[in-house]
């Protein structure tokens, strides 16, 4: 029988505890980003605030940029940040995604949003768990992904100007599947980096809600390009 050091058995253990206690608290926080934004969307939905943003474009584009300023302080300046202000931020950045959103209520029907979601809900569950679980390295895939997304971007700029139907639903199925891609590399990513961040409970809160931000993000964009394909516009 082969001989195995006992403390190397229990450093081991420790390891996978501390990774499963981190991805617990990473899915956590980013349940209850999307547990936020869904709520501010419903209640913005069903009050006169929705006519508003949809009626108001610099307040509605004030609204996208007010994100991309949090999702940019958030990535750039989390080292300089407290773990507080950090959750502060990422909330604040639900609840603002959550108004945006809230104008997909005027553009499809609720029995499609909902189909829509737990279609992504499903999705995300299953591609994030291989992510967790398999042993392939998906370095390389992530990658590729991203190149992807900057072209995906490139191109939906580029649609806005061209209004081209092809092009649409050739970003919403790209978009799909690069999402799909992502969410089990983004999974493997923020696993591989628990054990760096072992220790140190400030690091590790922030750490957790940067996570969360990803994995967030990642599901977000996969709903709104479910949404765009499965979805009847009204």
């Amino acid at each position: 029988m082969e001989y195995q050091n006992p403390f190397i058995q229990v450093e081991s253990q420790m390891s996978e505890s501390a990774v499963s206690a981190y991805m617990t608290r990473v899915f956590g926080w980013m349940t209850l980003a999307l547990t936020i934004t869904a709520i501010t969307s419903l209640l913005v939905a069903s009050s006169p605030l929705l006519g508003i943003i949809a009626g108001n474009r610099i307040l509605f584009f004030g609204l996208i940029i007010g994100e991309l300023l949090l999702v940019g302080a958030l990535a750039g300046l989390v080292n300089k940040m407290s773990s507080v202000l950090a959750t502060v931020v990422f909330v604040g950045y639900a609840i603002l995604n959550g108004l945006t959103l809230s104008i997909i209520f005027l553009m499809y029907t609720g029995s499609d949003i909902a189909l829509s979601f737990f279609i992504t809900a499903g999705t995300f569950a299953f591609m994030s768990a291989y992510g967790y679980f398999t042993q392939k390295d998906l370095t390389s895939m992530g990658s590729f992904l991203i190149m992807a997304l900057i072209g995906l971007v490139i191109a939906s700029v580029a649609n806005w100007f061209m209004q081209s139907q092809a092009l649409y639903w050739i970003i919403s199925y790209a978009g799909v599947f690069i999402f799909i891609g992502l969410t089990a590399y983004d999974t493997q990513k923020i696993k591989n980096q628990a054990l760096m961040l072992s220790g140190n409970s400030e690091t590790m809160q922030k750490g957790a809600i940067m996570g969360a931000l990803t994995l967030y993000l990642d599901f977000i964009n996969l709903f709104i390009f479910i949404l765009r394909i499965f979805g009847g516009r009204k």
